[in-house]
């Protein structure tokens, strides 16, 4: 049977995080429902990355099954029905029929946006944090990041993982249109694992030092990080896919 993989991008203060949770409103939910009218069928879609409530998307993937013919223009029909605070980007057809959105992505990346200046515009966009923040302190906590494979102490507790272990490709921080942005892209996180690094990186430039970082990776004590930072400052901008594994219709 056919496999096609949705790309959706999404405002995630809209929805109470992506993964199915009953009728609570999530984007898995939006999707499956845009995709059932239209095909006048159940459909139950495997998503590429959970999203927590309030973390944005640029870019997340959707696969589902299908024995019949596309209907034409199904972009532009779902994205008709679909809630405004989500849009479609894309439909492919995956070249595998046992491909998964989840296991075959070999990259993933995200971005944390800080701004300090009173914005009504950037309430839900980004975290407003008014205090000084050191970037020579921070661009050391990052790369420091990058030396680490094991991220155990940036887990929540009792997350069901069989490793902890991470590789980050990319680990830095930007000032960008005025405001300071964390990237970082790695083959995986687990969860709460970058507004972890974000929260405890702000820490450490403000009551700390690059070193203190690195003792809490070395802990592997999930209570020894922070993750307190809103989760509408974080967005998934990219899932990368071995080249040819997705066909755009």
């Amino acid at each position: 049977m056919p496999r096609y993989v949705v790309e959706v991008m999404y405002d995630g203060t809209k929805f109470h995080g992506s993964q199915v949770q009953g009728e609570i409103p999530t984007v898995q939910l939006a999707v499956n429902t845009a995709l059932s009218t239209l095909l006048r069928m159940p459909v139950a879609t495997t998503g590429a990355s959970r999203t927590d409530e309030g973390v944005h998307a640029l870019s997340n993937f959707y696969q589902f099954d299908l024995d019949t013919p596309l209907l034409p223009d199904l972009v532009y029909k779902c994205n008709a029905i679909l809630p405004q605070a989500m849009a479609v980007k894309g439909i492919y057809r995956a070249v595998n029929p046992e491909f998964n959105p989840r296991f075959d992505a070999i990259r993933r990346r995200y971005r944390y946006r800080i701004y300090n200046k009173k914005n009504p515009f950037l309430v839900h966009q980004a975290m407003y944090y008014p205090y000084p923040l050191h970037l020579d302190v921070l661009q050391q906590t990052a790369a420091i990041i990058k030396e680490y494979t094991q991220f155990e102490s940036f887990a929540k507790r009792n997350a069901q993982n069989f490793t902890f272990n991470c590789t980050i490709h990319q680990s830095y921080w930007e000032e960008r249109d005025g405001e300071l942005n964390y990237v970082v892209e790695a083959n995986r996180f687990l969860r709460g694992m970058v507004r972890g690094l974000v929260c405890t990186q702000i820490k450490m430039s403000r009551k700390g030092t690059p070193e203190d970082l690195r003792k809490i990776l070395d802990a592997r004590d999930c209570t020894k990080a922070f993750f307190n930072v809103p989760g509408h400052g974080l967005y998934l901008e990219e899932i990368t896919y071995p080249e040819g594994m997705l066909i755009a219709i």
